[in-house]
């Protein structure tokens, strides 16, 4: 089978990121930590796969995931925490905003990453 035939494999399980709702690589960008230029030549995983993530995404239609050790989100500055989770959780859920349109792909980020975007190219 071609590798375009193949869809996108996580590079941490294997197996097909079918959904763009479980798409980390897509999370990333949506929330401004992946730039549009790498976006095609960056590793794919589900956003499960990438419990350091995962765990700051709070939304009742996205079961929790917890960590331990020392990336614990319970270890780190509260004040931190919420920060995060506020972004992480916006950008879940423009994933799921964007599910099933047909946006052009620089449109996908947040606003504000957009508008960073925009910005920086001029």
């Amino acid at each position: 089978m071609a590798k375009c035939e193949e869809g996108y494999l996580c590079a941490v399980c294997g197996q097909d990121v079918e959904e763009l709702t479980d798409s980390d690589l897509y999370l990333r960008y949506v929330i401004g930590e992946l730039d549009p230029e790498t976006l095609h030549t960056s590793r794919e995983r589900h956003i499960r796969c990438n419990p350091t993530l995962a765990q700051f995404i709070v939304d009742d239609d996205f079961s929790p995931v917890t960590v331990s050790g020392p990336f614990d989100k319970r270890q780190l500055d509260p004040v931190s925490v919420r920060e995060r989770e506020t972004l992480v959780t916006r950008g879940y859920r423009r994933l799921v905003e964007l599910r099933g349109k047909e946006l052009p792909l620089l449109e996908y980020p947040l606003a504000e990453v957009r508008a960073e975007l925009e910005r920086k190219a001029r």
